[in-house]
């Protein structure tokens, strides 16, 4: 009978490691990040954010300089307003309706036999 695997030193530490970096929070992220609040709304449609605004110095330095700062989730956030269907869901957003799981299902079951339902042209358009 072979003896049971033991975790060598390497795997402990690499375990001690993991355990103490989760306990002080250094997989947590930075402090004072932008989030979805940053998008704003003028009553005609979505604003995207003011990129200085974003900006946050360099934590980190390379060969004792410290590196430019960043605009932390700029880009992120114009492409998002520029994406908003309903702008005003900024401000007020709707709330979600009840799940319909007939509903769902029916959808997944048509998309898998190829039998899908094409848009309504009414509602809908063309993303050309």
């Amino acid at each position: 009978m072979k003896h049971a695997l033991r975790p060598t030193r390497y795997s402990t530490l690499a375990v001690l490691l993991a355990l103490a970096c989760g306990l002080s929070g250094c997989f947590q992220p930075p402090r004072n990040m932008p989030n979805d609040s940053v998008i704003g709304y003028d009553g005609t449609g979505a604003v995207p954010p003011d990129c200085a605004t974003l900006s946050r110095p360099a934590i980190l330095t390379d060969a004792g300089k410290h590196r430019p700062s960043m605009q932390w989730g700029c880009a992120t956030y114009t492409n998002l307003a520029a994406q908003l269907a309903h702008p005003a869901d900024i401000v007020a957003p709707q709330p979600l309706g009840p799940a319909d799981g007939a509903t769902a299902a029916s959808a997944m079951r048509r998309y898998e036999t190829g039998h899908v339902t094409p848009l309504d042209k009414s509602s809908t358009r063309d993303s050309n």
